[in-house]
């Protein structure tokens, strides 16, 4: 019964923040990412199974993404508007097979102001259908197109399995919609969102997601090509940080989104809709995170620089003042500083505690080091441990350390996919490779083959890249001829 006891302490992610550090993440990689995304302070649990309260410094990391996301997409001619959260279910209906894809993840409502509805309202999965309803109403001449939408919502989809920002009931996200004359303006559309996300993944998150498209087993909903991000987390998984959909005309024809065209004729609107999430956020925990916890990438990081100022009395009183000073300076340059002002916890506490929260530079500021004009700098990885620096120059200086950690991080994680993605051309080593991360391989399309492949050895194919070489022969599983003229990246995902 003590062993039990010990166990259930362990792997309780949401316990007190001073018991443990995490578990290595070679030990256990879901129990390192569920006790850290709770003792960085990033999430806590909510009250409905499956839901998540994003904490300050949580919020603040989707706040900073969200920032860099929205100005891009503004840059871009798209306007941001919102939409209601509750979705008549006849809307859903209209378009049978998203409606068919949705299915399992809706949360409906049956009841308000004490009596049962005439119809049951769909609580916001996406937001296809209202707003392809709100389109028809607004799109009437070929002068009206293009029409860009963004959306900044949440969304529920019951989730059976829910991990913190992975998988969670309700979610944030933005949610793209366009209505587009012709199919070449709807793709041109659906390859520009798709270019967003991939620069907001490697620039801002130093994620180096593989932009591809998705096989048709794997197309969301209703759409005639879908478009994703892919992302390798530490563990050897993917995770889909993004996607973009062309939709044809498929919910102009369940919506009557038409246009009258300059000839005169009316003609059906060709959509598109794509999204990224607070996902993202769990794909920058799995990316950069290590065994002492996050590890942030200094353009999304809440703080970028926290400094420590050390001693007592009034030794203390002076460090204080001049790490405020300091702090100052930082913030005239353009970096987001912290001054870490608990006396009352130990230098070694707080240095682990910025550690575990993945703050990417550190600096240490002492009676001795004030004496000297110096400050100790610390960053978050990497191979230059403590340096002892200028106090006059760190804040002019600090812009250039931030920025060498985003690039080395970025570096970093692209070294790990290469080293994790395998080209394979057998079933044994195609087996061997996801295992640990990717393999690279021909397959036949079928989606019945895809399915048989997730059920032998759970991992489904992730995209076709775009940058993908030329190259034909025969599928890794069943030997049919290749489908795509290239190969597919396959793994096992979150």
């Amino acid at each position: 019964m003590g062993d039990a006891k010990l166990r259930d302490r362990r792997y309780s992610p949401f316990m007190a923040r001073d018991e443990r550090g995490v578990t290595p993440q070679g030990e256990d990689f879901s129990a390192w990412y569920n006790e850290l995304v709770a003792k960085a302070q990033l999430v806590d649990r909510g009250p409905a199974k499956g839901t998540m309260v994003i904490r300050p410094y949580g919020y603040r990391l989707w706040e900073l993404l969200q920032g860099e996301l929205d100005r891009r997409i503004k840059d871009t001619g798209h306007e941001n508007a919102y939409f209601p959260l509750l979705i008549p279910e006849s809307y859903l209906r209209r378009e049978a097979e998203h409606v068919e894809g949705f299915s399992p993840e809706l949360a409906v409502v049956t009841h308000a102001g004490g009596k049962e509805l005439e119809e049951p309202l769909v609580v916001r999965p996406t937001s296809e259908t209202i707003i392809g309803e709100m389109m028809a109403k607004w799109v009437s001449s070929h002068r009206d197109l293009p029409l860009l939408l963004n959306q900044w919502a949440n969304v529920v989809r019951w989730e059976l399995r829910p991990r913190m920002f992975l998988r969670t009931t309700e979610f944030l996200w933005q949610e793209g919609h366009t209505a587009h004359a012709d199919e070449a303006d709807a793709m041109r559309e659906t390859m520009l969102a798709l270019d967003l996300y991939t620069e907001v993944a490697r620039d801002i998150a130093a994620i180096p997601v593989v932009p591809g498209e998705k096989t048709a087993g794997e197309r969301f909903a209703g759409a005639v090509r879908t478009f994703t991000i892919e992302g390798m987390m530490r563990d050897g998984k993917a995770l889909q940080a993004g996607t973009s959909h062309y939709m044809g005309t498929n919910f102009a024809k369940a919506f009557e989104i038409q246009y009258t065209s300059e000839a005169g004729r009316l003609e059906l609107c060709h959509t598109t809709s794509w999204g990224m999430s607070t996902r993202m956020i769990g794909g920058v925990i799995m990316t950069h995170g290590d065994d002492k916890g996050l590890v942030l990438p200094p353009r999304l990081a809440p703080y970028q620089v926290v400094i420590v100022p050390i001693g007592r009395g009034e030794q203390g009183e002076q460090t204080l003042s001049a790490a405020r000073d300091l702090a100052v300076r930082l913030k005239a340059v353009g970096v987001r500083a912290h001054v870490d002002d608990r006396p009352q916890l130990s230098p070694g506490f707080r240095f682990n505690d910025w550690e575990l929260r993945g703050v990417p530079v550190r600096l240490e500021l002492g009676p001795r080091d004030l004496e000297s004009g110096t400050v100790v700098m610390v960053r978050r990885l990497g191979d230059e441990g403590k340096q002892t620096i200028s106090l006059a120059s760190a804040a002019e200086n600090m812009p250039d350390v931030l920025e060498a950690f985003q690039a080395f991080l970025l570096k970093r994680a692209t070294d790990f996919r290469h080293a994790h993605t395998t080209t394979v051309d057998t079933w044994d080593s195609f087996t061997d490779a996801v295992t640990s991360g990717w393999a690279s391989a021909l397959h036949c399309g079928n989606p019945a083959c895809e399915n048989d492949i997730k059920a032998k050895i759970a991992a489904t194919p992730r995209c076709v890249p775009l940058d993908a070489a030329q190259e034909t022969g025969s599928c890794v599983h069943c030997g049919a001829p290749s489908a795509y003229g290239k190969r597919v990246i396959f793994g096992r995902s979150y």
